[in-house]
């Protein structure tokens, strides 16, 4: 029963590579398909692309020397914005778009702040999301404070590509080693320099004093900073300071410093970089090279006007379940509201045969999105061949003179075609993006490899009409490669089903980022409903226009909307109706990013048992949103629905705290086939925007450099006062995720417990006096569902046998406590026992938890604390530098003792004094008579 637990714990908490985006594949060492985005936000500058191009030439000469001759960049295109001026040179993209971004070179987060990072929120050797540079850093106007473009690029592509981390952290600078000795965070402690405070008033920035102890924290003072010394012999690692000319290494094994309190202790389980990337299926895959690579070699491609054609499936199942009808609603959605002014927009249908129904037609205006309505199929009858409505498609792009290469095809089906694979490599040649909207519980799945294989999306809507999947499909298919403000975003969508005179009542948040070109979509089944809307100000909104034939009525409010909760009153006129609503607009201001959702699981396939992890990132810009509740809704391919709150507190599957990141494990399996996941969000009094941190995976700032023994300072990295948050008002919106894949979920239920607790992530400890508190999130009976049986905390006063040999630690007395609901707040207190006492000991602290079914979580991330700290125990603080050739580590002494050492050299010196008067006072009176007793 043992083994057969551990083999399931090892199998649960194995994950297969993430759901990324990235076109990116490794062929013969080299890396190809890399793609960098010049943002539509950044003003034309052809000095960038060259810049780029530079920057990727340094770094894979460096990324080449660093990984042992194994990797370098063989090619990478640039995207560059439809707002820039046309160069002959410039090609149009084929898959390549702004999603599939390697690299976004766009505007910092907030003014000033230009520092690189990869945006990354999953776990150690999981792919990162997109790395962000911005236009002064890519041009080389912050090199003395980040070092070399082409390094850090290096240094980011180990985060982007192997999933590590970084060693160095600005929460924590400065830690005590076991040698006592205050150390700056850093890998490998060969890195040399010193520690100091460095003042700057009156724009002049000078060197002011030596580091002092902070009284509580036994560490330097908030201010202290480590300056590394210009001229270096050590060779790691890159994930600490890239920009130190020695560095060319990552650190490995031996050079790894492991007592470090740096992000890639915590998250890699205390493992090097290099042991990581040399995990990696990248470098199980290679073999290093015997000759010098050849240069990367650019492809410069720049977006221009969308081309769409939609190939719509009239066949005779679409007469089932209301689906013609409903296709006919969600495509009015899309060519109403969603596609963006100044796109070419087609139409295809087909069953057994296909036909073009309408050429290209470029959007101006309204009255090309209503003739292209009049296109759309009234009846369903004959078979189902997707190829002849693919190559329809392309035949109504070359109709209009446009390349295949880069347009996009929406493929709408709901039924089976054992034809579909025969044009499966035409489809991956051809150079078009692939939209596959999946409908019914037998839709074609050889549809999904094309649409992955051409980086489009992949969306599933069931039958149930009041979960709205197939407006959800089409409002999801807004353009990613314009700007944000010209997006059509999703404020509100929802269904329920009724009987007659049964209301569906709600509200939606106009927040005033949005406002503009403001939709509001009914749809219903039978007859149509009674319908009242009313703006913030209480004033009916009486102005649907209503479509019979399609059963939908729509308002467009052109222009500015009121900012504030619009009030919404449907009433169902029939038994069994069928309800939506939803609501869409654009950013009211070109100027103000408006707040988005973007959703995502983090595998588009799954085997059963195995958990998922379902994400949402909110964002205004590039700034985090944090407070918002976040529900996920997930629904199965009969339309059933788990909901699940989704958490940003740095738990369980939330990698991150308030990173803007909303996380939860899904486990409830109902079925084999597709899911499909919506993610809706709502901000209200509570969320707040994280507007003054720095973002995570951010690339060391280099505050100056020692040279000849001199502080050489960079200007001040942009602060801001961290303990302020900045409120937002209210605010409503919904993603669709797409779909994803379930295999080898059992017919019948099994009584089976498969899941384990999850791994407590946020373990922090605390010393006062002689006790220890403690501190974490409660993890459940499955992942982060439930309440575990118990908790097994263990200490150690060696970290990597906590880490290695957890079961022989020493146990603490745990009876007293009794676990909480998973993601509740648990504090423990204790005093350790059977350590030795001696001025200053460090012991090492990591708990594990325990379900009713025995089945136990990974060991939790390690804390360390100091205990025995004597009141009369003096630092070593005269001189703080870290480098072990200059200052080599000193004992602290007491009082007691160094009273001691006083006293008795007082006493030899005394006895010393007397022997020599003694000796001559004898020489001078040599016949004086001895006293005797």
């Amino acid at each position: 029963m043992g083994l057969f637990r551990s083999f399931v714990f090892l199998l649960m908490l194995y994950l297969l590579q993430g759901s990324n985006t990235s076109l990116v594949r490794l062929n013969n060492n080299g890396y190809e398909g890399i793609i960098i985005a010049i943002d539509p936000a950044v003003p034309e500058d052809e000095t960038l692309i060259e810049k780029i191009q530079n920057m990727v030439i340094d770094a894979s000469t460096y990324l080449f020397e660093a990984t042992e001759k194994r990797f370098f960049f063989k090619n990478v295109s640039i995207l560059i914005p439809e707002n820039w001026k046309s160069i002959t040179q410039y090609k149009r993209p084929k898959h390549e778009s702004y999603k599939h971004a390697d690299v976004r070179v766009a505007p910092p987060t907030l003014p000033g702040r230009d520092e690189p990072y990869t945006k990354q929120f999953t776990a150690c050797e999981e792919k990162g999301e997109y790395i962000h540079f911005t236009p002064d850093f890519v041009l080389g106007n912050k090199q003395n404070e980040f070092g070399p473009s082409g390094r850090l690029l290096v240094h980011e592509w180990a985060h982007l590509r192997w999933g590590v981390f970084d060693e160095y952290n600005d929460d924590e600078p400065f830690y005590r080693a076991k040698s006592r000795k205050i150390e700056a965070t850093r890998c490998s402690t060969s890195i040399t320099g010193l520690n100091r405070v460095y003042m700057c008033e009156g724009g002049s920035c000078v060197t002011n004093r030596e580091c002092r102890i902070d009284s509580k924290t036994k560490l330097y003072e908030k201010n202290c900073q480590f300056f590394p010394d210009k001229d270096q012999t050590e060779k790691t690692s890159i994930m600490f300071m890239q920009g130190i000319d020695s560095v060319t290494e990552f650190c490995n094994e031996k050079s790894h410093n492991q007592e470090a309190p740096t992000l890639q202790n915590k998250m890699c389980n205390y493992r090097s970089t290099w042991e990581v990337i040399s995990n990696s299926e990248d470098f199980k895959n290679t073999t290093a090279m015997l000759a010098p690579p050849p240069p990367p070699v650019f492809s410069l491609l720049k977006f221009s006007e969308r081309i769409v054609c939609l190939v719509l499936d009239k066949s005779g199942s679409m007469a089932a379940s209301n689906r013609l009808n409903r296709m006919n609603q969600a495509a009015q959605h899309f060519l109403l509201q969603t596609v963006e002014n100044g796109s070419w927009v087609g139409m295809v249908h087909f069953d057994s045969s296909a036909s073009i129904k309408s050429n290209l037609i470029q959007i101006i205006s309204s009255s090309e999105r209503r003739k292209l309505l009049e296109s759309l199929p009234t009846a369903a009858s004959g078979g189902t061949s997707i190829c002849s409505g693919i190559e329809s498609g392309f035949q109504a792009i070359r109709n209009a003179d446009f390349q295949i290469d880069g347009s996009e095809i929406v493929l709408l089906t709901d039924g089976e075609d054992s034809t579909a694979k025969s044009c499966i490599e035409k489809v991956k040649q051809s150079g078009a993006i692939i939209h596959f909207i999946a409908l019914g519980p037998d839709a074609a799945q050889a549809v999904k490899e094309m649409s992955i294989a051409t980086g489009g999306k992949y969306i599933y809507a069931s039958d149930e009409g009041q979960n709205n999947g197939l407006i959800d499909a089409f409002a999801a298919l807004a353009s990613e490669n314009i700007d944000a403000s010209q997006q059509s975003l999703q404020l509100e969508s929802k269904g329920l089903k009724l009987n007659s005179n049964d209301w569906m009542n709600g509200t939606v948040i106009i927040d005033s980022t949005v406002g503009k070109d403001t939709f509001f979509l009914i749809t219903w089944n039978q007859q149509l409903p009674s319908i009242y809307l009313f703006d913030p100000d209480g004033i009916s909104m009486g102005t649907f226009i209503v479509d019979s034939a399609s059963k939908m009525a729509y308002l467009s409010i052109k222009g500015a909307t009121k900012v504030g909760v619009w009030t919404y009153n449907i009433q169902a006129k029939a038994s069994s109706e069928t309800l939506t609503i939803t609501v869409n607009s654009r950013a009211a201001n070109s100027s103000v990013p408006p707040i988005t959702v973007n959703a995502k699981m983090n595998k588009d396939t799954n085997s059963y048992p195995s958990p998922l992890i379902v994400y949402a990132e909110i964002l205004q810009g590039y700034l985090p949103i944090l407070g918002a509740n976040v529900t996920a809704f997930i629904e199965s391919k009969f339309g059933e629905t788990e909901v699940l709150e989704l958490l940003d507190n740095g738990a369980g599957a939330d990698s991150f705290k308030n990173d803007g990141v909303y996380s939860r494990y899904f486990t409830t399996y109902k079925e084999n086939g597709p899911y499909n996941l919506k993610v809706r969000a709502h901000g209200g009094e509570n969320a707040v925007t994280w507007n003054l941190r720095h973002p995570l995976n951010r690339a060391a700032y280099i505050p100056g450099w020692v040279v000849d023994g001199n502080i050489e300072g960079n200007p001040p990295r942009p602060e801001n006062d961290e303990d302020t948050q900045t409120n937002v008002e209210s605010f409503t919106r919904i993603a669709t995720g797409g779909a994803f894949v379930v295999s080898n979920v059992p017919q019948s239920p099994s009584f089976l417990d498969l899941f384990p607790p999850s791994q407590i992530t946020d373990l922090e400890a605390t010393s006062n006096e002689d006790e220890i508190n403690l501190t974490w999130t409660a993890p459940g009976d499955d992942f982060d569902v439930g309440k575990v049986q118990e908790y097994i905390i263990r200490i150690s006063e060696s970290i990597l046998d906590l880490r290695d040999n957890f079961d022989d630690a020493l146990q603490v007395n745990t009876t007293a406590l009794l676990p909480k609901e998973a993601n509740s707040k648990e504090t423990f207190t204790f005093k350790p026992g059977n350590i030795s006492e001696e001025n200053e000991t460090h012991i090492f602290i990591a708990i594990q938890s325990v379900d009713k079914s025995n089945l136990t979580s990974k060991v939790s991330n390690i804390v360390q604390v100091a205990l025995f700290v004597q009141e009369d125990y003096i630092p070593d603080e005269i001189h703080p530098d870290t480098s072990p050739d200059k200052n080599p580590p000193k004992s602290g002494l007491s009082i007691s003792a160094l009273v001691l050492l006083v006293v008795g050299s007082v006493v030899i010196v005394s006895l010393i004094l007397s022997i020599t008067i003694c000796i001559v006072n004898k020489r001078r009176n040599p016949r004086r008579p001895r006293t005797g007793f």
